[in-house]
């Protein structure tokens, strides 16, 4: 993959990692006679080292001085406790790929069935992250090395709550994929194993890897977090969909949605913009970091370069109209996703009301449950 040089913004290190993947992730789909197949009922899960190939690169580190220092947590107990996890069972080393749900068993605490995700756009903001999960607990910012996002699939959702326009092309949801020299501020959270069934059926059009974060000073997690990563079409039908073509019509054929994983589309959006507040609301160091290393499907266009360009105007759109003929449960779930931090509720004086709107928006996709709004 031809990866986007950036201007280093910070301290290089020599530090490595390893992807088990096939093959590097590039603008070509992946062929379907080099998948991963998650191995049958007779193989044990010592075997599937054999299905893997290990794809070694070398990552940047740094160390940034920022105000996002006070963000980032030093309780790393829950990691600690975790990390028997990674010199147990077969001995992988992040990052690696996560197929099914027993694969996740993994990367989860032997001791409190926890285990943490990585939240790279919509996720970025704590409330959405508990609007999603609100179960979650130790909610920090950490940064990933070797890592890209990039706006190059379509999100059926989009096209389900009417925000999606074809015809520009603005369809597109985020993800990541592995790049030499890139870093990203993300946010780690811990949530129950039992919720893993959800988070597979939420994040269901991604490649799920155990990746490594580390702290904002440069020190390595104890433990992996799982990242919802860039996948293939092929890939996508024979894992995820177990080759079904039922499967896939019912979640993105019904949208005449016949590629997921393209080049050639923009992000959606009201999407693009929630992401944005969401990064803004860390500081200026999350903001700059999502606005640099956040690219358009051709790989070469940072979204700071887009919002300058065919993209501007969407930072100061209104929110849909769908907002202000929302049902009363939506402002009851934004009133306990805010409540906490405002201590007045709607009612009270908040921070950001930009941000509140987008927040609400959000909300709007999930169910009064407030159990599926997620993005990435």
């Amino acid at each position: 993959m031809n990866c986007k040089k950036q201007t280093p913004r910070v301290a290089q290190s020599s530090s490595t990692s390893t992807l088990l993947v096939k093959e590097e992730m590039s603008n070509t789909p992946l062929r379907a006679s080099s998948l991963y197949s998650p191995p049958g009922p007779t193989h044990h899960r010592h075997h599937r080292r054999n299905h893997l190939f290990t794809l070694s690169f070398p990552i940047t580190g740094s160390n940034p001085h920022t105000s996002l220092h006070h963000l980032a947590t030093t309780s790393n107990n829950p990691d600690r406790r975790r990390s028997a996890v990674m010199s147990s069972g077969d001995g992988l080393r992040p990052p690696f790929q996560l197929n099914d749900e027993s694969d996740f068993d993994r990367i989860a605490s032997p001791d409190d069935g926890l285990l943490s995700v990585c939240g790279f756009g919509s996720l970025l903001s704590e409330r959405s992250a508990r609007s999603t999960f609100p179960d979650l607990v130790d909610f920090r910012v950490a940064r990933l090395n070797g890592f890209r996002r990039v706006f190059a699939h379509t999100a059926p959702i989009f096209f389900e709550r009417g925000i999606a326009n074809p015809e520009t092309k603005e369809i597109s949801s985020l993800s990541v994929e592995p790049c030499k020299g890139e870093t990203l501020i993300v946010t780690v959270f811990n949530i129950r194993k039992s919720e893993i069934p959800s988070f597979i059926e939420r994040e269901h059009e991604f490649r799920f890897l155990a990746v490594l974060p580390e702290t904002l000073d440069g020190k390595p997690f104890a433990s992996p977090a799982v990242l919802c990563a860039r996948f293939s079409d092929e890939e996508y039908l024979q894992i995820r969909c177990k080759g079904s073509q039922e499967v896939y019509f019912q979640r993105y054929g019904r949208y005449n949605i016949h590629k997921i994983w393209r080049d050639d589309i923009l992000p959606c959006r009201v999407y693009l913009r929630h992401c944005v507040l969401a990064a803004k609301s860390l500081g200026d160091a999350a903001y700059n970091n999502f606005l640099d290393h956040t690219f358009l499907g051709d790989r070469k266009t940072t979204i700071r370069e887009y919002l300058a360009t065919t993209g501007s105007g969407i930072m100061e759109e209104e929110p849909p109209e769908l907002l202000k003929t929302r049902s009363i449960w939506d402002v009851k779930l934004l009133e306990s996703a805010l409540g906490s931090r405002s201590g007045e509720g709607l009612g009270g004086k908040l921070e950001d009301p930009n941000s509140v709107l987008a927040e609400l928006f959000l909300l709007s996709f999930a169910p009064p449950s407030g159990r599926n709004v997620s993005f990435d």
